[in-house]
């Protein structure tokens, strides 16, 4: 099923991993928001849990090794087109995630990936409901 105009809304994950006071970002290689900075993660793949798809997506894109630790929140995204058709519907759940081990390379379809400060945020293109998201979840967790 292709992930434009899908059929039915296609299941995703990523991972809120957090090392040294900083959190894991990667550049979208891909739309909905190609070029943007946010969290590492992808759609599901049938037969794989969610906890093995948020391991292997942040591996993928990143060359890190994580441990999913909490599911945060699920939410859906819709993007529509400019007719008001769909164009993406993802259920997404977010995990947070703790490092296990690698360094961080850019990978598949990300074109970049680093380790960023909160305090760094307004220097890079990140989606405004990612940091909105990032900074939530940190506070709330009493870690910034």
């Amino acid at each position: 099923m292709s992930r434009e105009y899908p059929s039915i809304p296609m299941a995703g994950v990523a991972g809120l991993t957090l090392h040294e006071n900083k959190v894991l970002l990667t550049v979208r290689g891909k739309e909905p928001s190609k070029g943007m900075w946010g969290i590492p993660g992808g759609v599901v793949e049938v037969g794989e849990t969610l906890e093995d798809a948020v391991k292997r997506e942040v591996l993928e894109e990143t060359g890190l090794h994580v441990k999913p630790i909490e599911l945060i929140t699920i939410f859906d995204t819709i993007r529509r087109d400019c007719n008001g058709d769909i164009r993406f519907h993802y259920i997404l759940f977010e995990y947070l995630c703790e490092y296990v081990s690698g360094d961080v390379r850019a990978g598949d379809d990300a074109p970049d990936a680093r380790w960023v400060s909160v305090d760094c945020f307004d220097s890079i293109p990140i989606m405004p409901s990612t940091r909105r998201f990032i900074e939530k979840t940190l506070s709330e967790k009493g870690i910034i």
